[in-house]
């Protein structure tokens, strides 16, 4: 991928532009403050930028801001010293938020999930347009011990990833489905949202967001007592579509 790096400080760019390196990236450009990174962005329109919070002129979370208008918008990885933006960085939805010393696997964690999004991206697209093309599902088929047990969509609380198997959670109790969540999310991409790798939950049932201790929330769902974690990737895109509920 290429990467842009934005930091005031000159030893911070110089290693993390030898680990990206190390990691078989290519840092195309750096740029010390705000300002100049979205207009070295706009030039050279990188894959990813790791970016830095505390910074003169404009800070990392303004120039986020601005980095999201831009079409297309790079994915933003905040690198700071500091733990106190952690809320602020994922409300301008960045896929990363590491601390210095940053950690070489950590970041080799982040960006190899970036690189499989990218790779994936134009391979979804296709999917999703031929699933869009298809008549959509009303009803989920599972195999039970009673024979084959039809589940209205519209019945479904949510879809949770174990292994192998998906448990799909209905107004009856729950199933096991030989599916995936990719291709469950591709289909009913409309109906349900991704809180986590391993869980779709139903829009229509989506109640509200829940914080259990700093920095990690969990779904709360109409009719139901048991609680979803959400991950701190999908909190953004999750907060969104319970506001326009």
């Amino acid at each position: 991928m290429d990467i842009l790096i934005c930091d005031d400080e000159p030893l911070a760019v110089e290693r993390l532009s030898r680990l990206v390196t190390q990691m078989g990236h290519q840092v195309i450009a750096t740029a010390a403050y705000g300002q100049q990174a979205i207009e070295m962005v706009q030039f050279y329109q990188p894959d990813v930028v790791l970016l830095d919070i505390q910074m003169p002129e404009m800070d990392g979370l303004t120039c986020a801001q601005y980095l999201r208008q831009l079409e297309p918008s790079p994915a933003i990885v905040f690198c700071t010293a500091y733990d106190q933006h952690a809320l602020d960085a994922f409300k301008s939805h960045a896929e990363g938020y590491l601390l210095k010393p940053i950690m070489q696997q950590e970041l080799q964690q982040v960006l190899d999930q970036l690189t499989k999004l990218t790779q994936a991206q134009m391979s979804n697209l296709k999917q999703k347009e031929d699933m869009d093309n298809q008549t959509q599902r009303h009803q989920i088929a599972a195999k039970t011990y009673r024979g084959v047990e039809l589940v209205p969509v519209e019945n479904i609380y949510y879809f949770l990833a174990d292994q192998k198997y998906v448990t799909v959670r209905h107004k009856n109790g729950s199933v096991l489905i030989d599916e995936t969540l990719k291709d469950l999310e591709l289909e009913f991409g409309e109906r349900f949202i991704r809180i986590h790798r391993n869980a779709l939950v139903s829009v229509d049932y989506l109640e509200g967001l829940e914080v259990i201790n700093s920095g990690q929330y969990q779904v709360r769902c109409r009719e139901l007592d048991e609680r979803l974690s959400v991950s701190r990737r999908h909190l953004p895109n999750l907060r969104e579509r319970i506001q326009k509920l």
